[in-house]
């Protein structure tokens, strides 16, 4: 027996007719027929409480509310021509694609489109701009860096000959930023108590820190930092929040400069694991500790660790944000100001001079890896550089400064360092805005600049240096090749011209092969394993790609030098295993150039073919199949797949680093026009 279903309330009420033996009753209508009429496809009176065609039928009269009407599905078609439109108007407003018309006003920085800071100026050429608004998905970013904007521009010109790279496309990791920001913005406080380490656990963490972070990150004084975890890890109910944000913030760095083998060996648990918990425990420490408002010197000291284990763990804007919000933070308690003029005991000066010649290369970083651009001008600073002095010569109370030491002390390679962070705050601007027809000029003069900056650090400090010391080492070892790499970014403007050579390009080759070996050598030093967390972070893209492209380049290199330079790409690629598990946009343009070369000009026989390649190949095989599937598919509804899947890609957060040194070294716009072109 069918159930009757009967709306609640009936939409209307009026008089008809239509009961049984022809009597005249008022009745209800329903706004909707009843379902015996739609299952017949019969016209329903929708009366109530049976409609006349059920009462003649004899049949129970059952009304049920229709389901809403679904949106019309938009053929992928229709989605596809939207992209499509959307993005040629985008590379038409970015000079990127030829249009009948005068370049879009988004160009030139009218109003309502793209602003541009300083005076109104005359229309200017793409490289003579630092930066600019990027319409993405109808939202506006600004770039202030070149090498986002060569990315881009790059990327365009190749999709009309090659495609995209799917391995190109970048990734953010899912960690909890709402949590830190959101967190202190509601006033999240949580007891922390249950995630201190045992007395010993906390001695070895700290212990791993002083020998691992402390060297290459002198931002605390090691002997009260000292005392200060050894009363806190014995009784955490009485240290201040200050102090406990600042505690996991030396353990969750310290755990992350380990291996994950270790990790098990020290504390019997993975290296994950701990990563997790201390993560955790110094987010949570810093909003108990209210450090947006903060304006305790622990507080700013525990975020600064913090961004320093983030800065290779997190989406690069997110990383941006929290920078900027580092430097806020100092600023606010003056740190951009030297103590010499605050009326600062001495050693208040130098911790404060410490702590914010970290933040200086932590923002070039930031800049660099969003494609923003530094937050702290050149101009709004004048804090001096860190006394050449060891801890032991500073203490709390002290009334007159300490005298710097004139060799190498325990700030060696931090006031390297600071040296080439300076360097890269005063001419970033100029080095990001060199125009074609001054790139020779202006990339002469940034020559002479790094000549006489490698000579003041030679002799200020490198000549101090000890070959068994292992921080003199490093120092070495990074300023060299963060000089070299200057000089092959400043010599790639000759070779883009036509009057370029095989000598000039033979000589880039010969000084990239130099970085490539520093970088190589870094790596094969066994007593520099415990630095390889800041060592991963300094990577030779330019010098990889640089030999990569003479390899894909028929004759350049004899046999014998051809197995040499592949020798040096299998262990480089053994160095980056990130270089394949990587989908940041650089990760993408060496493993491109990689397989090219290796197709173009593979080494002899001698040389067995490195597991690197076989996955290279694989994963293009598999796209070009992916590709084709697309292409098939769409082809039959008359749609260009290729381009839309490339645009949608592109048009992503960019995920790559700019070349620098410890995140404050940038060498410039990154000409990524040039591998395009040779």
């Amino acid at each position: 027996m069918n159930t009757r279903l009967v709306a609640i309330a009936p939409a209307t009420s009026k008089t008809a007719s239509g009961s049984i033996g022809g009597n005249s009753t008022p009745f209800t209508t329903m706004s909707y027929n009843c379902q015996h009429c739609v299952r017949r496809k019969i016209k329903c009176d929708r009366a109530m409480p049976s409609c006349s065609s059920c009462q003649k039928a004899r049949l129970e009269c059952a009304y049920k509310a229709p389901q809403p009407p679904r949106k019309r599905k938009r053929r992928e078609s229709e989605y596809l021509d939207e992209r499509l439109a959307r993005y040629e108007r985008i590379l038409q407003e970015n000079g990127l694609l030829p249009t009948t018309e005068t370049r879009s006003s988004s160009c030139r920085g009218t109003p309502g489109s793209v602003h541009e800071e300083g005076p109104p100026r005359t229309a200017q050429s793409d490289a003579e701009r630092t930066g600019r608004l990027v319409s993405e998905d109808g939202k506006l970013r600004y770039i202030d860096s070149r090498v986002w904007l060569d990315v881009a521009e790059v990327s365009m010109r190749e999709l009309s000959n090659n495609g995209v790279d799917d391995q190109a496309a970048p990734v953010a990791m899912d960690l909890p930023v709402d949590d830190l920001i959101s967190g202190s913005l509601l006033r999240v406080s949580k007891s922390l108590s249950g995630y201190h380490p045992p007395y010993p656990g906390a001695m070895k963490l700290w212990k791993i820190y002083v020998q691992n972070v402390e060297p290459l990150c002198k931002v605390l004084h090691i002997p009260t930092t000292t005392e200060m975890i050894e009363i806190v890890s014995q009784h955490s109910i009485g240290a201040t929040q200050a102090q406990e944000c600042l505690v996991f913030a030396v353990y969750h760095l310290a755990v992350y400069s380990i291996a994950d083998e270790d990790c098990i060996r020290e504390f019997e648990e993975p290296r994950a694991v701990l990563m997790s918990k201390y993560q955790y425990a110094t987010q949570q420490g810093l909003i108990n500790a209210s450090w947006l408002k903060t304006t305790e010197l622990q507080v700013l000291q525990a975020y600064v660790l913090f961004l320093i284990a983030m800065r290779t763990q997190t989406d690069p804007h997110t990383f941006w944000i929290w920078t900027g919000v580092a430097v806020r933070i100092a600023q606010r308690m003056g740190l951009h100001r030297d103590g010499d003029n605050l009326d600062l005991s001495p050693f208040d000066i130098e911790m404060r001079r410490r702590l914010f010649w970290q933040l200086i290369p932590l923002d070039g970083y930031a800049g660099q890896l969003s494609g923003t651009g530094i937050s702290i001008a050149p101009g709004g600073w004048d804090t001096k550089r860190p006394l050449n002095v060891n801890d032991e010569q500073i203490h709390p109370g002290m009334k007159q400064p300490p005298n710097a030491q004139k060799g190498a002390s325990e700030m060696l390679f931090c006031l390297t360092k600071a040296e080439l962070s300076e360097f890269y705050a005063r001419t970033a601007v100029k080095m990001n805005s060199i125009s074609p027809k001054d790139k020779v000029r202006d990339n002469a003069e940034i020559e002479r600049l790094i000549d006489n900056l490698e000579s003041d650090i030679e002799m200020k400090y490198l000549r101090h240096c000890d070959i068994t010391n292992p921080v003199h080492i490093l120092t070495l070892g990074i300023v060299r090749s963060a000089a070299n790499m200057v000089r092959l970014r400043s010599r790639m403007a000759t070779l883009m011209s036509q009057n370029s050579n095989g000598v000039q390009r033979w000589e880039l080759c010969v000084l990239a092969e130099k970085i490539l070996d520093t970088d190589c050598a870094l790596y094969a030093n066994s007593d520099l394993q415990r630095f390889q967390w800041h060592i991963k972070t300094f990577f030779v893209w330019d010098a990889l790609i640089c030999i990569l492209n003479c390899l894909a380049t028929d004759g350049f290199f004899s046999s014998t030098d051809l197995d040499r330079k592949w020798e040096k790409i299998i262990v480089a690629y053994s160095n980056h295993p990130d270089i394949l598990k990587s989908k940041g946009a650089h990760h993408a343009v060496v493993r491109k150039m990689t397989h090219k070369a290796w197709i173009s000009n593979p080494p002899s026989s001698s040389l067995a073919e490195p597991a690197f390649i076989a996955t290279l190949r694989s994963r293009t095989e598999t796209r070009d199949f992916g590709r084709a599937q697309n292409l098939d598919k769409m082809t039959r509804h008359d749609e260009p797949a290729e381009e839309a899947y490339f645009l949608d890609t592109l048009l992503q957060s960019p995920g790559g680093t700019d070349l620098y040194f410890d995140g404050s070294f940038s060498y410039g716009a990154a000409d990524l026009t040039f591998w395009d072109q040779v």
